[in-house]
C-alpha cells in the first residue's frame, strides 16, 4: 500500500495560527466560531481548542455518537493532536460543567421573557456495560406503563444506565412563541442508593434543589424565576427551599392535606402557623355543593375545555408557610381522571397555571431530540478490565472500580446536551425558518402540514453551514477536487 496523504494543518483548522506564506482558513463557520468563543472563559487555551473541536464533531457526527466517531469529524485538532488528548478532555482536563451551563444560561437570557421558565425532570441514558461508574438499574419510563385502559394493570420495567437530573429553560421561538423549545443547561448524575456510599447518596429531589439554588444566585434583578416540575419534584425538599420571589408550578396528590390561613393572634401561647383543616382535592372534586367552573386553556397546542375547582390555601407539608393556589381539574367528557395542580404564586390564574404545567412537556421533547438526533446515550465511557490473562469470570450487575472513569461519565452527557443548546442558540441567531420549512417540504412532500422547523431541521441547517465552509471555503491554490478528496472521508463519516 502507498503512503496515505493527509491534508495540511491549515485546511481543517479550528483555531490555529496561520503559517508563514500560507492562507489560513477556519473549518467552522464564523457564526458558530463566535458562539463557541463565548465559552472560552471556562477553559484554558488548549482545552478550549478541544472543546470547540468536540462540540463541532458532536454536531456533525451522525449514526452512533461514540467519542471516537466524534473525534473523527472534529476537524484539524484531531489530525495534529494525539487522539488521547481529546479523550483526556473528558477524563482529566480542568473545567466545570456548571460554568459551561452558566454561559448557556447567560446566552439564553437574550431570548427569554422577563419571567424565566425553567423545567426540571430526569432522564435515563441506557447503558449495558458493567464497568461504568454510576451505572445502576433504574425504572424505565418508556417500557413501563400506568395501566390506564389496560386490563393487565400497571407494569414496571427497569433498565441499566445513568439517571440524569436536568434543568432546561423554555425559550419562546420567534416563529412559535406559544409553544417554544426547551434548552438544557444544568445537569447532575443520580446514583442509586445500592451503588453509592451512604454518606454521598443524594436523592433526585436533593440534586434538583442544589441546581435550583445555584440558578437562583444567577438570576438578574430584573428577571423572575418560574419552575415547573412533575409530582416527584413537587416535594418539600424542593419547594420549601425556594426563595420567595421564585414560583413553582407542579402537580399534587389528590389526598394532599390543605389548611386555611391562621386567624388573628389571640395573645396567648405560640402563634398558629396554620388554620383549620380543609377539604382534600379528592373531597373538593366530590363535593356537589361547590360548582365546577369551565375554563378553556391552551394545552399542548390547542384549546381544551376543562372543569375546575380552585382554592387559595396552605399546604404546610410541601410549601410550608407559603400560600398556594390549588386547582382540581375534571374532563367534561369523562375520559381522563381528575387531577390536581398547584402554584406557589396565588395570583397566578388557573388557566395560566395549567398552561405553564403543560409546557413542562417540552423537556421530554428535549430528551427525545438529544437521544435520537445527537446520540446522547451512545458513549460508553467504560474502562478496560485488564489483560486477558487477568480477567475473571463475568459477574452480573455493575462492576465499577471505585471512582475510575467518574470524571468522564460526569462530563460526556453534559457535553452532548451542550451541543444541543449550541445548535438551538445558533439557529435562533442565524436560522431561516421559512427556508428550512420549504426545504423540508420539498424533500418530504408528504408533510403538507409542516409549518415550522423542528430541532432536526435546526441540526440539518447548522450541519449544512459547517460542511459548506469546509468544502468550499478554502482559498488555496490547489484544485477543488483535491481538497474535496481530502475532506470526503470525513463527510461520509458524518453523513
Amino acid at each position: 500500500m502507498g503512503k496515505v496523504r493527509t491534508p495540511p494543518h491549515d485546511i481543517l483548522c479550528v483555531k490555529t495560527k496561520p503559517r508563514k506564506g500560507s492562507t489560513h482558513r477556519q473549518s467552522t463557520p464564523s457564526s458558530l466560531q463566535n458562539l463557541l468563543e463565548s465559552f472560552s472563559g471556562c477553559f484554558s487555551h488548549a482545552t478550549f481548542e478541544n472543546f470547540a473541536a468536540l462540540v463541532t464533531g458532536w454536531i456533525l457526527c451522525q449514526g452512533r455518537h461514540c467519542v471516537s466517531r466524534v473525534i473523527q469529524v472534529s476537524g484539524d485538532v484531531a489530525s495534529r493532536k494525539h487522539f488521547s488528548t481529546l479523550f483526556r478532555f473528558f477524563a482529566r482536563a480542568k473545567w466545570s460543567t456548571d460554568e459551561v451551563g452558566r454561559v448557556i444560561f447567560r446566552l439564553l437570557l437574550k431570548w427569554s421573557p422577563k419571567q424565566i421558565e425553567v423545567l426540571v425532570d430526569d432522564t435515563l441514558c441506557r447503558h449495558s456495560g458493567p464497568r461504568m461508574f454510576g451505572a445502576a438499574m433504574h425504572r424505565d419510563p418508556l417500557a413501563s406503563s400506568y395501566g390506564r385502559g389496560s386490563s393487565s394493570g400497571a407494569t414496571t420495567f427497569f433498565s441499566c444506565g445513568h439517571s440524569w437530573v436536568v434543568l432546561a429553560m423554555r425559550i419562546p421561538l420567534p416563529w412559535d412563541a406559544e409553544r417554544g423549545i426547551a434548552v438544557p443547561f444544568l445537569f447532575r448524575l443520580y446514583r442509586s442508593k445500592k451503588r453509592c456510599p451512604e454518606e454521598r447518596y443524594r436523592k433526585r429531589t436533593e440534586l434538583a434543589r442544589d441546581l435550583i439554588e445555584m440558578l437562583e444566585s444567577w438570576i438578574p434583578s430584573e428577571f423572575q424565576l418560574l419552575i415547573a416540575g412533575d409530582r416527584e419534584y413537587a416535594s418539600k425538599t424542593v419547594v420549601k427551599k425556594l426563595k420567595v420571589a421564585t414560583t413553582f408550578v407542579g402537580s399534587a396528590a389528590m389526598n394532599a392535606m390543605l389548611h386555611a390561613e391562621p386567624g388573628e393572634y389571640s395573645g396567648c401561647g405560640r402563634p398558629r402557623v396554620r388554620g383549620k383543616r380543609l377539604q382534600s382535592p379528592r373531597d373538593m372534586a366530590s363535593d356537589d355543593a361547590t360548582p365546577w367552573t369551565l375554563v378553556v386553556p391552551r394545552i399542548y397546542g390547542r384549546k381544551v375545555k376543562l372543569l375546575i375547582k380552585e382554592r387559595v390555601c396552605l399546604w404546610p407539608t410541601v410549601a410550608g408557610k407559603r400560600l398556594v393556589r390549588v386547582v382540581v381539574t375534571r374532563d367534561p367528557k369523562g375520559v381522563l381522571e381528575d387531577l390536581v395542580f398547584f402554584s406557589t404564586n396565588p395570583e397566578l390564574s388557573a388557566a395560566c397555571l395549567l398552561e405553564v404545567f403543560a409546557r413542562r412537556w417540552l423537556i421530554e421533547v428535549c430528551f427525545r431530540d438529544a437521544k435520537q438526533h445527537l446520540g446522547l446515550q451512545d458513549p460508553q465511557n467504560g474502562w478496560s478490565k485488564g489483560k486477558r490473562s487477568e480477567r475473571t469470570k463475568k459477574k452480573p450487575g455493575p462492576q465499577a472500580r471505585g471512582e475510575r472513569g467518574a470524571l468522564a461519565i460526569l462530563r460526556t452527557v453534559p457535553i452532548g446536551f451542550t451541543a444541543q443548546a449550541i445548535v438551538i442558540l445558533w439557529y435562533l441567531e442565524h436560522g431561516n425558518c421559512a427556508r428550512e420549512v420549504r426545504r423540508a417540504r420539498k424533500h418530504s412532500p408528504w408533510y403538507r402540514q409542516k409549518a415550522r422547523p423542528s430541532f432536526r431541521d435546526m441540526l440539518v441547517a447548522i450541519r449544512r453551514e459547517c460542511w459548506a465552509t469546509r468544502l468550499f471555503g478554502y482559498p488555496g491554490k490547489r484544485a477543488g477536487r483535491e481538497v474535496i478528496g481530502w475532506l470526503l472521508p470525513d463527510a461520509m463519516m458524518a453523513a
